[in-house]
């Protein structure tokens, strides 16, 4: 007897299956046929996905669009200063009350697991106590991973390694860093270099902002790479943004991409917010911003999609879709290729569940019971129509329940029903 069975799915890799569940785990998948649930799903020609996984948000400041004012000229350094007047003035309830409501959107999208990076420049750590509280308050159905973000700058902020050390000691889960907005490139390899120190002695993951700029002499990645070497860390450090490598000669990019291969550097592209704020400086040819996703894939190294923002003083936009940000990714990285748009899925699911170490993320017996039912027939139609989630399950539960996208049509002698479902084999 199940608690609750999924029942004729299709998996991301196409296989049919039932899923039965009980209490928090998959206990059984296959054909099920006369097993007992007290809950029953019919998925027959939907996809069954696990969760929708963002290693790389700001969750201290979403929703908070428009506050003090807007960015008028959408560039990374003055939505950078529009935050630095902002945490002045908001209060913890008012982070709390944002977060919260991102939470609900991205619950209602199968999105589970979050990384979310949670400035440390302030003295007061409100930002941190203030999702510290969140975290505990979505554990039943989102896996929230913080990560000591100093903003500022850990060197050029005076009380930045301090505060850093204060919020990993309060409990935050993930060392970050931004060594490109040091005053000096020799202060952003010392600050890598510190970072990974301190991470290496708590047991602690690494998630670096590195090189978010279009300078191609950025080069805090090697640095990063290397450190990760050094102080055996490697598959625990992520490099989110890398920007810069998108404006790197060829010959140096040659030299860098085995080094982070060798390290196990997970990267972490945002194309939705590097599609916005890079490139800004260009008339034309105008650079795009992105990184060199397909080549980092093809020297092996873990690339997973990122969310970044929603309406906050970097990005206007947003609604916690993941299969908005994988769409987006797609097109800027030319992954056009039905095995390419394939992968861009799983770089919303189970690459970024990697990035995270998740335990016990997937579909399959002794997993978690955390899943998503998708109005699509497989992953390349759920990213075409970033397909509505029918139903998400957290921790065995379902705590989200959608429509499908079907439009009810008056068009002489067309069907009464138009589905934009059109899976081709």
């Amino acid at each position: 007897m199940f608690d609750l069975m999924i029942k004729g799915g299709t998996m991301p890799d196409g296989e049919i299956a039932d899923i039965g569940i009980v209490g928090n785990k998959i206990t059984a998948m296959g054909a099920l046929e006369g097993a007992q649930a007290g809950k029953v799903i019919d998925a027959t020609g939907d996809l069954v996905s696990p969760p929708f996984v963002d290693p790389h948000f700001h969750m201290d400041a979403t929703l908070s669009y428009g506050e003090p004012r807007i960015n008028a000229s959408g560039t990374l350094l003055e939505g950078i200063g529009l935050w630095g007047e902002l945490k002045q003035v908001m209060t913890q309830d008012e982070v709390v009350a944002r977060a919260l409501t991102f939470c609900d959107w991205a619950a209602s999208m199968g999105l589970l697991a979050i990384r979310s990076h949670v400035d440390v420049c302030d003295d007061r750590l409100l930002g941190v106590e203030a999702l510290l509280d969140v975290r505990d308050q979505v554990k039943d159905y989102i896996d929230l991973q913080l990560v000591a973000f100093p903003q500022d700058g850990f060197y050029r902020d005076l009380t930045a390694r301090e505060n850093t050390i204060r919020a990993l000691d309060m409990g935050v889960d993930v060392v970050g860093g931004i060594p490109h907005f040091e005053r000096t490139m020799a202060d952003g390899a010392a600050s890598v270099r510190e970072l990974c120190e301190l991470a290496a002695t708590r047991g602690l993951m690494v998630d670096m902002h590195c090189d978010e700029t279009d300078d191609p002499m950025s080069r805090h990645i090697e640095s990063l790479a290397y450190e990760t070497q050094r102080l055996g860390l490697q598959g625990r450090v992520a490099g989110s943004h890398l920007t810069s490598m998108h404006s790197m000669d060829n010959y140096y990019v040659s030299k860098l991409l085995p080094l982070m291969a060798e390290a196990q550097i997970n990267a972490i592209p945002n194309p939705l917010i590097n599609i916005v704020l890079q490139g800004r400086h260009d008339t034309y040819p105008k650079r795009r911003g992105l990184t060199r996703v397909k080549e980092m894939q093809a020297h092996g190294i873990n690339v997973g999609w990122g969310q970044d923002c929603v309406l906050d003083p970097w990005y206007s936009l947003g609604t916690a879709d993941m299969l908005d940000v994988a769409f987006m990714g797609l097109h800027v990285a030319q992954m056009t290729s039905p095995e390419e748009m394939r992968t861009c899925f799983e770089m919303v699911t189970t690459h970024n569940a990697k990035t995270m170490t998740l335990a016990d993320y997937g579909l399959h017996v002794g997993a978690k019971a955390s899943l998503v039912v998708l109005d699509a027939s497989d992953p390349i139609e759920a990213l075409r129509l970033r397909a509505a989630r029918l139903h998400v399950v957290a921790n065995g539960k379902v705590i989200s329940q959608g429509e499908r996208a079907d439009a009810k049509m008056s068009l002489p002698g067309r069907p009464p029903v138009s589905r934009r479902r059109h899976h081709v084999n």
